[in-house]
């Protein structure tokens, strides 16, 4: 009796090791580019932004307004970057991380002039204050010399969620709208949604 008493326990202890094996996981890291689009949360990623960025400054750089400007100017409009607001969202998306993705595209496009954020002028006024008083007179840049923006882009990103049982649908509107400094014009308004459908299957053992 005692020995089969043994026998079941370390049957059982068998058992346990098994499905304890059988539970673990293991990490396998593939290494691939960085622009490669990747979405494996269904939440707003780094393929999203930069896309949604490429698009709207490829359709704001072919509007009327720029040829307006550079017509009746001689020059390439000066152009700023200002918040990006997120409405109705019930998840964090990083909207400074969009925002560099359109100032990339901006100065890449070789269309417009830009100008340095507000926070970045902050910094680099700081150093233009250190060098008139320690820097030669030959070399320290002179204050009030600043380029004025023309144009400020503005805009925002709004959430909406669509469940039922295990699927759910994700949808993302981007507005941007590009505003005369002087003026408070609009010149240009883009919009580009995005919609993810997100199937959760539930697994059982």
């Amino acid at each position: 009796m005692v020995q089969s008493n043994a026998v079941k326990k370390i049957f059982i202890l068998i058992l346990t090791l098994v499905f304890v094996a059988g539970c673990g996981s293991s990490v396998s890291v593939q290494r691939t580019a960085a622009d490669t689009q990747t979405d494996l949360s269904g939440y707003w990623n780094d393929t999203d932004s930069r896309l949604v960025a490429e698009e709207m400054v490829r359709d704001m750089t072919s509007r009327p307004w720029l040829s307006n400007f550079t017509s009746e100017n001689g020059v390439a409009p000066k152009v700023i970057v200002g918040r990006i607001r997120l409405r109705d969202a019930s998840e964090h998306i990083r909207t400074n991380a969009f925002v560099k993705d359109i100032e990339r595209e901006l100065i890449n496009s070789g269309k417009v002039q830009f100008v340095a954020s507000s926070e970045e002028r902050e910094e680099i006024r700081g150093e233009r204050m250190d060098q008139q008083q320690y820097a030669s007179e030959e070399t320290a840049k002179r204050v009030a010399q600043e380029q004025a923006a023309d144009y400020m882009l503005q805009g925002s990103i709004t959430m909406f969620v669509d469940q039922a049982g295990g699927e759910q649908a994700k949808y993302y509107q981007v507005d941007l709208e590009l505003i005369d400094v002087e003026s408070n014009q609009k010149v240009w308004i883009g919009t580009k949604k995005i919609k993810k459908l997100i199937d959760q299957k539930k697994v059982g053992w």
